[in-house]
This record gives C-alpha cells, sequence and structure tokens, in this order.
C-alpha cells in the first residue's frame, strides 16, 4: 500500500483538533465550570460526570453499530459522520457551558440533559473519525504518523487552553462570559478543522463487507482477546488519566498556589507533543507498539509518585511530577491508536469480516467508562478533602487533591501495565496477519469459508515468529 501523503496526514490531525475543542474543554474545565460558576457542589458534579460519561459509553456502542451499518459510495463509511455531525457537536458545547440559574434542581437538571447530549454528539463523530484512521493504511509506521498526527491535533488546543483560558479562571472573574465566548469561537474554527479532515482523509483499505450484521459485529467482537485487552489495559490508564486531568488545575493553583505555571505547563506540553511525534514511529519500529506503551506507563508512574509525595512548598518538584506524567501519558495517547487499529486487523483475520465502527466503539466504550470513573473519583477526592470553592483550602482538601492527581494516577496505570505485560498481538504478530488477510483476499471467491480461516490461524500465529528481524 502506497505511503500516505502528508496532507492527508495533516488532514487527519485536523480532526482531532477539532473533536478537542469539544473534548478537552470540558475534561479541562467543565468540573471547575460546575463548580465555581453553576454552583453545583463538588459531589454532586461528581455524580453527574459519572453517570453521564457511563451513558456516553454506551452511545460510544451505539454509535458503532449505526457506523457498521452505513456506506456511501461518494463519500466511504466514515467522512458522511463528520460532515453532518460536526455542527450540532459544537453548538452542544456552547450549550453545555451555559448552565442557567434555575433553582438547584433545574440547573442540575439542565447541567445532566447537555452533557449527555454533548456525549451522544461526540460519539456520533468521533467514533467514525476514530475508525478512519485504520481504513487509511495498514502500515504500523504509517499509522504511527496518524497517531502522531492526531496527538499534535489534541495538544495545540489543549495547549492552547491551558495557556490562553486557564490563566482566567481565578476568583471573581466573570467565568460565563469566557467560556460562552470560547465556546461560540469554537464553533467557527472546529467546522474549518472537520470539514478539512473530510476533504482530505480518505478511505483506502479494501473491505468484502461494507454494511456489517449485528451478528458479524458481536462474532468479532467475541473472538478478539487482544482487543478485550487492550480495552481493559486502556480503562485503567484513562480512569488514572482522567483523575489527574480533572484536578490538574486545582493541583497547580490550590495545593502549589501557582495558577501562573498552567500556561507553562501548556508550551512544555506543545514542545513535548511535536518531540514525541517525530521520534514516535522510529520508536515503534525498533521496539514495538506494546513496548512503547508499558515504557511510557511507567513514567507515569513515577510522575504519580512524585506528585503524590511532593510537599506543596515545593513548587518544582510537584511541578516536575506533572511533567513527567505528560511525557508517559502522551506517549501512550500516541501509540494507543495505532495498537487499536491493529485489532480490526487481527478481528477481520478471525472471521473473515472488517468491523472498524463496532471495534472503535467497544474500545471508545472502555476509555469513556474510564474517564467517567476518573472524574468521579477526582469530584469524591475534593469533596472527601472539604475542598470550598472561592476559599484557602485546608491541608485535608490539599490532600484530597494530591490523592486524585498523584496516588490514583499511578496505582491505575501500574495495574494496567500489568494487564499489558499478558497482551499478545505483537507487531510481528500483526505482520503475519497482515500477510494471512492479503493472500486470503488473492483467493478465488468461494474457496474461503469460516473452516478455512480458523485452520489458517494456527500457521499464520507462528508465521510471524518465522519472519522476525
Amino acid at each position: 500500500m502506497k505511503k500516505l501523503n502528508r496532507l492527508s496526514i495533516v488532514g487527519y490531525g485536523a480532526g482531532d483538533a477539532a473533536n478537542n475543542l469539544a473534548f478537552t474543554t470540558a475534561t479541562m474545565f467543565l468540573l471547575v465550570y460546575y463548580t465555581d460558576v453553576a454552583g453545583i457542589s463538588a459531589a454532586a458534579a461528581g455524580t453527574l460526570l459519572l453517570a453521564v460519561r457511563i451513558f456516553d459509553a454506551f452511545a460510544d456502542v451505539f454509535a458503532g453499530r449505526i457506523v457498521d451499518r452505513t456506506f456511501s459510495k461518494r463519500f466511504g463509511k466514515f467522512r458522511p459522520f463528520i460532515m453532518f455531525g460536526s455542527i450540532p457537536l459544537l453548538l452542544l458545547s456552547v450549550a453545555t457551558f451555559s448552565v442557567p440559574q434555575i433553582g438547584e434542581t433545574g440547573t442540575l437538571l439542565y447541567a445532566y440533559v447537555t452533557y449527555a447530549a454533548l456525549g451522544l454528539a461526540y460519539s456520533l463523530v468521533n467514533i467514525p473519525y476514530g475508525s478512519l484512521a485504520g481504513a487509511m493504511t495498514q502500515d504500523p509506521g504509517e499509522r504511527a504518523k496518524l497517531g502522531s498526527a492526531r496527538m499534535i491535533g489534541a495538544a495545540l488546543v489543549g495547549s492552547s487552553l491551558g495557556i490562553f483560558v486557564a490563566p482566567l479562571i481565578k476568583p471573581g472573574a466573570n467565568l460565563q462570559a469566557t467560556f460562552t465566548g470560547i465556546t461560540l469561537a469554537f464553533v467557527v474554527i472546529g467546522a474549518a478543522l472537520y470539514f478539512f479532515t473530510v476533504f482530505t482523509a480518505k478511505e483506502r483499505v479494501h473491505r468484502s463487507v461494507p454494511n456489517v450484521s449485528l451478528k458479524q459485529s458481536v462474532d468479532t467482537l467475541k473472538s478478539n482477546k487482544p482487543l478485550l485487552m487492550l480495552c481493559l489495559s486502556s480503562f485503567l490508564f484513562l480512569t488514572g488519566y482522567l483523575a489527574l486531568t480533572s484536578v490538574q488545575l486545582y493541583y497547580l493553583r490550590d495545593v502549589l498556589g501557582r495558577l501562573d505555571l498552567y500556561p507553562v505547563l501548556s508550551i512544555v506540553q506543545l514542545v513535548l507533543t511535536f518531540v514525541l511525534a517525530a521520534i514516535m514511529p522510529r520508536l515503534v519500529r525498533t521496539i514495538g507498539k506494546k513496548n512503547v506503551y508499558i515504557y511510557a506507563s511507567v513514567v507515569t508512574i513515577v510522575g504519580g509518585i512524585i506528585i503524590f509525595l511532593a510537599p506543596a512548598s515545593q513548587t518544582w518538584i510537584g511541578f516536575g511530577g506533572l511533567v513527567v506524567s505528560l511525557v508517559g501519558v502522551m506517549a501512550v495517547n500516541i501509540v494507543v491508536w495505532a495498537l487499536e487499529a491493529d485489532t480490526v486487523e487481527y478481528g477481520e483475520w478471525k472471521t473473515g469480516v472488517r468491523t472498524e465502527g463496532i471495534t472503535y466503539a467497544l474500545f471508545s466504550f472502555t476509555r469513556k467508562t474510564g474517564q467517567a470513573v476518573g472524574g468521579a473519583l477526582a469530584a469524591y477526592a475534593l469533596a472527601l478533602g472539604g475542598y470550598k470553592s472561592g476559599a484557602a483550602q485546608t491541608a485535608e482538601a490539599a490532600f484530597g487533591i494530591q490523592v486524585a492527581a498523584g496516588a490514583i494516577p499511578a496505582v491505575l496505570t501500574l495495574l494496567a501495565v500489568l494487564v499489558m505485560s499478558r497482551y499478545k498481538l505483537t507487531d510481528d504478530m500483526h505482520a503475519g496477519i497482515l500477510r494471512d488477510i492479503k493472500a486470503r483476499r488473492a483467493e478465488p471467491e468461494g474457496t474461503s469459508d469460516a473452516g478455512s480461516v480458523q485452520q489458517a490461524a494456527a500457521p499464520a500465529a507462528a508465521a510471524p515468529a518465522a519472519h522476525r528481524s
């Protein structure tokens, strides 16, 4: 398969920049918005985040089934969803950050409805977007480039939010006007980015079954053990990561007393993104995606331990822990998408049916569930510590923030590493699977059935071992 051209790689990255105008804005600021602007208690906000993000995870499965059942001869399987779902998604982001003061019950109900609607709209755009990478190329190096482009797009948005928005989150500021203006601007910027993706990132991987039945989807998931292992590991990793992300601003502002370091952290993140994006394809080719995932996770664990143990008076040690965690998280977030795409081929190899939509949906389901639990754990840690909006925080409240920012991510990432150590779909095995799939497609129609696919499993699994470089 031909290498991807630069425009298609940049176009794919633009899609995740657009995604994160809604997603990262919510993960970075929604808890702060609910507690400090909408007036929702930390405990109620934690329950809200948990309930809606779990709903959002089921919305991913719903979206995956819709994607697998849809195919357009002109635009393919995935891009129509990005075209028609992007504007509603961006408008719902505006609504989510525009909670009216209509009484405690009315305010909370509005927050539930708008955030749930935002999650559903995001699923109907993000599931096709994430599935698109596996349909653009099957080359591990090229998939690493797409993962890097995706990470750059997300980091550009995240860094911009950290540099320009986070410093505005301070007592006495008109935060409602700030969030309304920002989300309205994102409607225009996000629409432009999404349509750039639609017209540059094209599907090139052959599919024998354009419209996948429910039975075919279920059969693919049941037989895809590497996908299930990756999902479990990602659930644990994302739970820890979202706990950190949800309280990162609190940690800098209320523990270290240095909110001014948030833009610095964002600039560091941006620089690291370009460095990691440049070296990741070579790193993947050298040690493999699985090892990159494990080693980067260990770096995240070290960062979490530093955050948890650093005294509040040692600003630069605590800040250094954040940077170390960030390095590990970013490396994992680059390589994990290539790992997910590999499981698509594993499922096709086992069943003869290519199901990007439901495969990505299950993966996203577990990640969203992890995000739900992580965000809720962070909010509950704040509540248990006695966090009070707009007040000087007690030592107990500061400790609760450190638990959410350091201890929870370190423990859960360690569990994620233990799961990933048993992951069997190495790059060598994936290369052998691709050879089997290619050979199967070259066979005359009617000579291969489900039985022969299963019979091919043993030689296919053994083939990569004979071709180690």
